[in-house]
C-alpha cells in the first residue's frame, strides 16, 4: 500500500506518494493523485491511500522551503526504467546543485553521453519524483526555462528560491 500526502507551498499544493518506509515514488505540484500515479512505473504501482505519515518527507520539504536546500538530499526515491541511461541520468540529476542549474547539453555531458541531449531531456520529462530529483534545475540549451510538467511559474519560483538561499 502506498501513501499520499498533500501540503501547501508558496507555489501551490505539493503532493507526495511514498511507500510505507517513506521512499518517494511520485511527487508534484498538484492534488491529482491519479495523475501522479500515472507517472509511477507499473512495476512500482500499488493501491494508494491518503495518509500524512509519509516518513521524513514532509519535514524535508518544509525545511527545503524554509531555506535548507540540502534537506531533500537524504530522501529516498524509487523510480524504475528499462533503460540503463535513464536510471543513470536520474542519479546524475540528483547531483545538480541548488542555485547552479545546467542546460540539457551540460546535463547530457554530466551523464556521460554528450550527444544524447534528447535522451537527457527525456530523463527530465519522465521524472516522477519532482523536487527530489531536481529536473527544474535543467534549462534549455539557450539558457531559457524550457518546459516543466508543473508549469513554468513553479519552475521559475524554485530556481529563484534556490538562487536566493
Amino acid at each position: 500500500m502506498l501513501r499520499h500526502s498533500t501540503m501547501d507551498t508558496p507555489v501551490g499544493p505539493f503532493t507526495v506518494i511514498t511507500t510505507d518506509t517513506g521512499a518517494v515514488r511520485a511527487s508534484g505540484f498538484t492534488t491529482d493523485v491519479p495523475e501522479l500515479m500515472r507517472l509511477v512505473h507499473p512495476a512500482l504501482a500499488a493501491p494508494v491511500e491518503e495518509n500524512d505519515d509519509v516518513g521524513p518527507v514532509r519535514a524535508a520539504v518544509r525545511d527545503y522551503l524554509a531555506g535548507d536546500l540540502t534537506a531533500l538530499d537524504g530522501v529516498v526515491v524509487e523510480q524504475h526504467s528499462r533503460g540503463e541511461f535513464m536510471v543513470h541520468a536520474w542519479e546524475v540529476m540528483r547531483q545538480i546543485k541548488p542555485g547552479a542549474p545546467v542546460t540539457y547539453t551540460r546535463y547530457a555531458e554530466l551523464a556521460g553521453r554528450p550527444t544524447a541531449i534528447r535522451a537527457a531531456a527525456s530523463a527530465c520529462a519522465r521524472n516522477a519524483v519532482a523536487l527530489f530529483l531536481p529536473c527544474h534545475r535543467v534549462l534549455r540549451t539557450d539558457g531559457s526555462l524550457g518546459g516543466y510538467r508543473w508549469g513554468l511559474p513553479v519552475k521559475s519560483w524554485l530556481l529563484q528560491h534556490e538562487a536566493a538561499n
